[in-house]
């Protein structure tokens, strides 16, 4: 070993290989690095989103101004000849529908911060003491219900019972009358048909059928005396109905022989009055073994129809119970986050859509986009408008324009009035101002692709611009401040709805989110389904 440790290239190689080990080591237990995904925090951040595009500078031109919304025209404050200045207002569309949709909005977010409120504050002693009492109300319900229950079923088996002891009465008559028929048809066949003719050997035949069924009679109505069990009963039951039936066929043809030529003024009419008696005993019987298997099925029918509707109460009365002691639970337990986080959710969609009312009510009134002179109104007060279609035309103070041409994908994004950051290649590093002064709502095609020409004012008298100077213009289309947001990547689309992934056990799961203003920077905003700090994935990596 000495030897070994001798030799400096041997001490080199071990040295380095225990760092390699302690470094995996510290990687895998420490680092916590993760070798499936990739992941971004939910924070909350500025999102901006920004059309960018480039054109020329321009001499300044008409402007034909027109509305983002189509409507019917209210008001006109100008009139041609008049100067305006940058903002003034020109025209109004009517905004009574959406005035009123602004009313109800502010009160669905009236009713969202006060339901937050009200959760974050908690239950009023009042409310607990409201639920308590309904707990204890749906507990003497459940009680109650439970005893009707045990009642509903004693009463049945009394019921069922008292059904049966009832059918075996009738089986004991039934065997009563089956034994008086036999001991009649053996005197008559001893009597009269002891000779080996067709009729007598029928009526011994017959004779033979009684007394098989007389004793199937005795044999399962024994067995149900000496275990009356509700099986046996119905066994005795259903066997009684077909020997009794058999009986009477035998009863039925040996009167009927009693009754042919040969016998008819032999057999006694004592002999036969017998006979007609034990038919009608025997029917009699049968009617009775049918009725009380009938009164059987019926009664377990009824009773099990109580039965189920105590039962259903009672289940009913439970649920009763679980939903006051969860909402007894609920008065006492602070606030989940998961519920803070709903309730936010619903405020801020609730503030979201007040804001797009607002907005939409801005957008009713035309604004000049620059210091100018009107020159042109095209429309009347109470005339319709369409969506772009030029109402005014004015000509610019200022000079110089930007003509740009905005791609169809972005055309849809900007809206007049829209600030802008300029610069000229001419002049790097210096920064210049605009706004959004015209769009075309024609489209124009450039090389078999959508554009949409739009004009951005440049706000400057710098007299080093010249027309035909190249301009870099941002235009800021919407901006949202201190909101929810995550990486774009991590937002997944399916069937119109939105998903992110997030870290579940050893995988990821699904999670639906409803998101906002998508910013020029990557970013998304978030406006339900997650909360601050939340971990997202943004990228699978291959195993």
């Amino acid at each position: 070993m000495l030897e070994i440790l001798k030799k400096p290239k041997i001490i080199v190689f071990i040295i380095s290989a225990v760092i390699l080990i302690i470094g995996g080591v510290y990687k895998v237990f420490v680092s916590g690095e993760n070798n499936l995904y990739s992941l971004a925090q939910v924070e909350r951040r500025d999102i901006v989103q920004e059309v960018s595009a480039v054109g020329q500078v321009k001499k300044g031109e008409e402007i034909n101004l027109g509305f983002e919304e189509g409507g019917r025209i209210e008001k006109i404050y100008v009139k041609i000849g008049d100067k305006v200045r940058k903002g003034e207002k020109l025209m109004k569309l009517s905004t009574t529908q959406l005035s009123i949709q602004l009313d109800e909005a502010k009160a669905s977010l009236k009713l969202a911060q006060a339901q937050l409120d009200k959760l974050l504050a908690g239950a009023r002693p009042e409310e607990i003491q409201i639920a308590r009492t309904a707990v204890e109300n749906a507990q003497i319900s459940l009680e109650n219900a439970q005893k009707d229950l045990e009642n509903a079923k004693t009463k049945a088996a009394e019921n069922l019972r008292s059904a049966y002891e009832s059918a075996l009465t009738v089986l004991d008559s039934a065997e009563i009358k089956v034994s008086a028929a036999a001991s009649d048809v053996d005197l008559i066949q001893r009597t009269y048909f002891t000779s080996n003719d067709q009729d007598s050997i029928n009526v011994r035949e017959q004779k033979s059928i009684i007394n098989d069924a007389r004793k199937q009679i005795e044999h399962y109505l024994s067995v149900a005396k000496q275990n009356p069990t509700n099986e046996n009963i119905d066994v005795a039951i259903s066997k009684t109905k077909t020997a009794l039936e058999r009986v009477y066929n035998a009863l039925v043809s040996i009167r009927e022989t009693c009754e042919k030529p040969a016998w008819k003024n032999v057999v006694s009419s004592t002999y036969k009055s017998y006979l007609d008696t034990d038919k009608t005993y025997i029917n009699t019987s049968l009617a009775n073994v049918i009725n009380s298997q009938q009164t059987i099925s019926l009664t377990k029918i009824t009773n099990k129809s109580i039965i189920d509707s105590a039962q259903a109460a009672v289940d009913s009365a439970q649920g009763a119970l679980k939903s006051a002691q969860d909402e007894l639970a609920l008065k006492l337990a602070k606030p989940r986050q998961e519920d803070i986080d709903l309730y936010q959710a619903k405020l801020d969609q609730a503030k979201a859509k007040v804001r797009l009312l607002e907005d939409q009510i801005y957008k009713a009134t035309l604004r000049s986009p620059v210091d100018g002179q009107v020159v042109k109104i095209n429309k009347e007060i109470g005339e319709q408008v369409m969506i772009g279609e030029p109402v005014i035309v004015l000509i610019p103070s200022n000079p110089f324009q930007i003509e740009l041409d905005i791609a169809e994908v972005d055309i849809g994004k900007m809206r007049l009035g829209n600030p802008a950051k300029i610069t000229l290649d001419a002049f790097p590093g210096v920064e210049f101002s605009g706004r959004v002064i015209e769009i075309d709502p024609a489209q124009t095609i450039i090389g078999g692709v959508v554009y949409y020409k739009s004009k951005v004012s440049l706000d400057t008298t710098d007299k080093r611009i010249k027309p035909g100077m190249t301009a870099n213009v941002d235009i800021v289309t919407d901006s949202r401040s201190n909101v929810l947001a995550i990486p774009s990547r991590a937002v997944l689309h399916q069937d119109k709805k939105s998903f992110v992934r997030v870290p579940y056990k050893k995988g990821y799961k699904l999670i639906e989110v409803s998101v906002g203003l998508k910013g020029s920077d990557g970013y998304v905003e978030i406006i339900s389904g997650l909360k601050e700090g939340d971990k997202v994935i943004t990228f699978l990596k291959k195993k």
